[in-house]
C-alpha cells in the first residue's frame, strides 16, 4: 500500500454489513480514511461513530455506475486523494435459478458483476494518472470452482475472476495493483447469520466457518505487501469446509 500522506484514503463498497463492515473497521484501525458505500444509509450512519475518523457516506446501488463515480469524486473532494478501492458489495443466491423471480437473478448478476466493474473503472483513471493505487475485489471460492448448489452466484464470481485477471494484465507497468480475496464460508449476514449469533463461535471453533474479521485481516495483508508484490488471488476457506 502506498499513499500521498501518512493516512491513505480507501473506498469500501458494501460497508454496511459483513465483510465490508469488518474491513472498514480494520482499515480505520490501520489509519485509513474512508468513503463507505452501501444501499442502506441508516446502516452506514450507524457504522460511522465506530470509526476514529469521520467517514464520507455514499448511499447508492453499486450496480449503477453513478454510485462508483460519486464515491471517487467524494474521496477526492473530501480528502484530496484516493489510494485504495475495496470492491466488496455482493449478494448471494443459493436457489435454483428457474425457481426464483427473474428480477432476483438480474439483481445478483448486476450487483456482483457490474458493481465490481463500475467501481474498478471509476477508480482506475485516478490510479493510473498517479501511477499507484490498490484494488482488492471480494470474490469467492465459488469463483475458482463450480458449486452445484449456487450456480448463479458461482457464475458471477467466475465472471469477477476473469475480469480481475484480464484487467490486472492490462495494468502491468502502470503501478496499479489489482487482486481478489476469495473466501469460503463466512458467517455473516450474507449467509443469514447476524453478528451477535452465538453459533458463530461454535462454528469457528469447529473449523466450519470464518469470521468477517478473518477476511479483513487477509485484505490488509494484501495491501501491506511491498509495491513489487501483488497478491493476485488469496483463497481462504475454513479448515473443515468440505470443498
Amino acid at each position: 500500500m502506498t499513499a500521498h500522506s501518512s493516512s491513505p484514503v480507501a473506498i469500501v463498497t458494501g460497508a454496511s454489513s459483513g465483510i465490508g463492515r469488518a474491513c472498514a473497521l480494520a482499515m480505520d484501525a490501520a489509519g485509513m480514511r474512508l468513503v463507505i458505500v452501501g444501499r442502506n444509509r441508516e446502516r452506514l450512519e450507524s457504522l460511522a461513530p465506530l470509526l476514529t475518523t469521520k467517514p464520507v457516506i455514499v448511499a447508492g446501488d453499486v450496480a449503477e455506475p453513478s454510485t462508483a463515480g460519486q464515491a471517487v469524486e467524494r474521496a477526492i473532494e473530501s480528502f484530496g486523494q484516493l489510494d485504495v478501492l475495496l470492491a466488496n458489495a455482493g449478494l448471494y443466491l443459493p436457489d435454483r435459478g428457474w425457481e426464483v423471480a427473474p428480477e432476483l437473478v438480474t439483481e445478483i448478476v448486476s450487483t456482483n458483476v457490474l458493481g465490481v466493474m463500475h467501481g474498478v473503472h471509476a477508480a482506475l483513471p485516478t490510479f493510473i494518472a498517479q501511477r499507484t493505487g490498490d484494488i482488492v475485489v471480494t470474490s469467492s471460492v465459488s469463483g475458482h470452482q463450480v458449486i452445484p448448489w449456487e450456480p448463479i452466484y458461482s457464475a458471477t464470481k467466475h465472471a469477477v475472476q476473469t475480469f480481475v485477471h484480464g484487467t490486472r494484465q492490462q495494468l502491468i507497468g502502470t503501478g496499479v495493483r489489482l487482486g481478489s480475496v476469495a473466501p469460503g464460508i463466512v458467517l455473516n449476514e450474507l449467509w443469514g447469520v447476524n453478528r451477535d449469533d452465538l453459533s458463530i463461535e461454535e462454528e469457528v471453533a469447529a473449523g466450519r466457518g470464518m469470521r468477517s474479521e478473518d477476511v479483513a485481516d487477509a485484505v490488509l495483508f494484501m495491501l501491506r505487501q511491498p509495491r513489487h508484490v501483488t497478491i493476485r488471488d488469496l483463497v481462504m476457506v475454513p479448515t473443515n469446509q468440505e470443498i
